[in-house]
C-alpha cells in the first residue's frame, strides 16, 4: 500500500514539474492571437483520444481577445453526423498567454509559441472523467501547415513526455460550413 500511495505521489509530482518547466510565449498579445485558426494537428496521452484519433478531422476556431486577457473561443468541430460548434472562454491566469477552460476540463492552456501569421502550439493540460491527461495542439492560420510550424510541433511535444506514435495530422474536411465556423448560425 505505501508503495502504490509513493509511486502516485511521486507520479504527480513529475507532472507538475512537467507543467511547471512550460513556458508561455514570451510577450503574447491577445489580439495579434485572434482571429481564425484551424487545429490541424493534435497529439496526446488521453485514452479517449488514443481511441478515437484517426475518427478525427480538422477542427476550426475562431478567437476573440476580450476583457482581461482572456479569450472568446468558437468551434466548428467536423463529426460523421456534421458539423458540431461550441463555445469556450479561456480564462487568463497568471501570465498573458496562460489559460484555463473550466467549461471544458482544460485546468492549464498555455500558447507557448507562436508567430501570430501561420502557427500556434498550445500546450493543454485537462482532466477528463477524473483521469488527467496532456495534449498539445497544433493551429496553422490556413488548412495547409508549413514545415516549419510542424518541425517546432514535433520538437516541442516531447518535452511534456508525448510521444510520436500519440500523434495524428487531422485530415480536412468540408463537413462545418462557413457560417457555423464564423457562429452565426
Amino acid at each position: 500500500m505505501k508503495t502504490i500511495l509513493l509511486s502516485s505521489l511521486l507520479g504527480l509530482l513529475c507532472v507538475s514539474l512537467v507543467q511547471a518547466d512550460v513556458l508561455v510565449q514570451p510577450d503574447f498579445d491577445v489580439k495579434q492571437f485572434s482571429g481564425l485558426w484551424y487545429v490541424v494537428s493534435m497529439v496526446s496521452d488521453c485514452k479517449v483520444f488514443l481511441g478515437m484519433k484517426e475518427h478525427l478531422f480538422m477542427s476550426t476556431i475562431l478567437i476573440n481577445a476580450i476583457e482581461g486577457g482572456n479569450l472568446s473561443v468558437h468551434m466548428a468541430i467536423p463529426r460523421t453526423e456534421g458539423c458540431q460548434t461550441m463555445d469556450a472562454e479561456y480564462l487568463k491566469i497568471g501570465s498573458e498567454g496562460h489559460f484555463k477552460v473550466p467549461a471544458s476540463g482544460f485546468l492549464d492552456v498555455r500558447v507557448v509559441e507562436t508567430d501570430y501569421k501561420a502557427y500556434g502550439i498550445l500546450y493543454i493540460y485537462k482532466e477528463l472523467e477524473g483521469v488527467f491527461s496532456t495534449m498539445v495542439r497544433l493551429f496553422s492560420r490556413t488548412q495547409d501547415v508549413s514545415p516549419k510550424a510542424l518541425r517546432a510541433f514535433q520538437d516541442f511535444y516531447p518535452i511534456v513526455g508525448l510521444e510520436d506514435d500519440m500523434m495524428y495530422l487531422l485530415p480536412k474536411s468540408d463537413a462545418c460550413s462557413q457560417e457555423e465556423i464564423e457562429g452565426k448560425v
